[in-house]
Parts: structure tokens; sequence; C-alpha cells
């Protein structure tokens, strides 16, 4: 394919973006041909007659682009136009062909959605870094975090999302889902993710969270009594929960309170591993708050969300073989 002088002209600048290194690192980490290979039974084929699909990986590519961004459909078509390096990791070249439209993007969003497909993103990309060797068998770290849904009822229904909740955290009350997910205790790297309304409490969620293979769990104070609660009993798994904050506050200063306040903060360093995902999808992507009504639409995107953030998180440990490709770009 012949470049055009302003792709030369980008090709030759001297120095990288962010963006560039960022999408650079994406497109070296994401396992391409199996994520083609996994949706292609549930993409549509041409007839023949009228004009073909837009091709698989190419819509994939800018869907990808979307969510690293957080861009509305509008905003990642405007973004592609805008941005040679966007343009660049969804494969477009404007001198001959023009950017899928919005309309285009919603319905692959839409096709993801209803044959559960960003589970199966989810799923490929964790079999990808499994392969590499990141396992994410060596225990869970479970956690959960609030992201808002607009409490505005300036809507059609005249009312707020009724699957969502409001929820309190310290002295400040939230209305939105909670994000429970399972983080392998080793890398890092999420292997399950389970949504409820905000209201729902940490701790009776924490079943969901194992992947079976551990025998280790780590939580926050907000887990207390997982271990006796109906679900978890009789299981062989250990339970290491942190302590309530007012009793690790009410320790003695004697030898027994400074050997608990020790344990306590090995516990909260070994249990940080689990904020770094939020990081990524709330500071990295800017996924703070819902775009959509309802759960079950919110969790097809937080499993995209946490896959790709999977794949920033194991740059750690696949990082020699992608920083080589980003400095080539």
């Amino acid at each position: 394919m012949q470049s055009s002088f302003s792709d030369v002209e980008y090709a030759s600048k001297k120095r990288l973006t962010r963006r560039d290194r960022f999408l650079a690192e994406i497109e070296a980490a994401t396992p391409w041909p199996a994520l083609v290979a996994a949706l292609v039974p549930y993409y549509p084929k041409g007839d023949g007659r009228g004009r073909p699909p837009i091709g698989l990986e190419r819509m994939l590519r800018m869907y990808i682009a979307q969510q690293c961004f957080g861009l509305s459909d509008e905003g990642v078509e405007d973004a592609i136009y805008d941005s040679q390096a966007i343009r660049g990791f969804v494969g477009i070249d404007l001198t001959h062909e023009s950017v899928p439209d919005a309309t285009t993007l919603l319905k692959f969003r839409r096709l993801l959605e209803q044959n559960n497909l960003t589970k199966r993103i989810f799923d490929e990309i964790n079999g990808h870094l499994a392969s590499k060797g990141l396992t994410m068998r060596e225990g869970t770290i479970v956690d959960a975090t609030l992201i808002a849904a607009p409490p505005s009822t300036k809507n059609r229904d005249g009312k707020r999302d009724p699957e969502m909740h409001k929820s309190k955290k310290g002295n400040d009350w939230h209305f939105g889902l909670k994000a429970h997910i399972g983080v392998d205790l080793a890398t890092g790297l999420v292997h399950t993710v389970v949504t409820t309304p905000g209201n729902v409490a940490d701790v009776t969620q924490a079943h969901a969270l194992l992947h079976g293979g551990g025998k280790v769990v780590i939580g926050d104070a907000g887990y207390q009594g997982v271990a006796k609660r109906p679900k978890n009993t009789g299981t062989d798994v250990e339970w290491h929960t942190a302590m309530e904050p007012s009793l690790r506050k009410a320790l003695k200063k004697n030898k027994l309170g400074r050997l608990t306040e020790k344990l306590e903060q090995t516990k909260a360093s070994v249990r940080a591993k689990v904020e770094h995902c939020f990081h990524v999808v709330k500071c990295l992507f800017h996924h703070r708050k819902n775009r959509y009504r309802g759960l079950a639409k919110n969790t097809v995107q937080l499993y995209s969300f946490f896959a790709l953030a999977n794949l920033v998180l194991a740059r750690r440990f696949l990082g020699s073989a992608h920083t080589q490709v980003a400095s080539a770009v």
C-alpha cells in the first residue's frame, strides 16, 4: 500500500508521543489472530449483492481504541480522522478509504453485547497471557470498586437507572454499580469480574471471585467474616482479611500490638496489587462513570476494560519484546 505524504511525514518525526507508545504496546500485546478467530463465527458475512461488511479485525481495533481512550461512537470516529496514531492502529488509509461511521461501530458493539463476546475477549486474552507463563493460579486478591451512574431523572422514563443503587463509602454517598474482581496474587491480573448494584456488600460476592486453583484469598476489612458464610464453609481456602480500622487504631503499643500492626501492613502491601487494575480502568481509560443503563450493558463493557487492563499490566512481565516493538514504531 502506497504511503501518503502525511504518513511519511508522521513516520519521520523525531519524538514519539505517549499515545504512540501506548498504542504500540497494545498492538504488540494483543493476540489478534485468537480474538478474530473467536469472534468470526458471529460476524456477518457479505451476501455478494451489496457492499461487503467492514473487516472484523478493523472493527475490533476501532472498538479497542474507543475503550482505551474513553470515547463515544462519534468521538472515536472523529479521533481516527484527527489522530495519525489512532488511524495507524485501526489501519485506515484516508487516501482511498473512509473511516467506519459511528452507526457501524454501534452495530458492532451490539453484536458483542448480544453474544456475550466481551467475556470471550476477556477469556482469550487471559488464555494468551497464561500461555506466556502468567498462569494466574497462585491465589486471589478480592476487592470491589464503585462506578458512578448518572443520577439525573431527565430522561425518557423520568427516573434513575433502576438497576443501580446508592451506597455509602466513608461519609459520602455514591449512586451506581459495584465491580467485584478477583485478581491473581502473583501477577495482579484480573481473572474474574462480577457486577452488582452499588448497595451489595463486598463479602456476599467473595465466593464468585475464586477461580478454583488458589488456596489463599486476601481481602480488605469489607470481607470480615467471609469464611463463616454458607457458600464458603467446607472449602479448602485460607482466607486473610484486613482488621477493622477501629480495632487497628486501638492496638496497644506493646510487642503484640507492633507485631499485629506489621502483619496488617504486610497484608496491605500485598493487597495493593488489586488497585493497579482499578487505576488503569478509571484513570488511564477514563471510566469513572457508566456510559449505559442497566447492569448487563455495563458488565459487557467492564469485561473489555479489564481485559485491556490485563494487557497493560502484563507489560511488566512481557516487557522486553514489547518494548522493542514500541521503540521500532
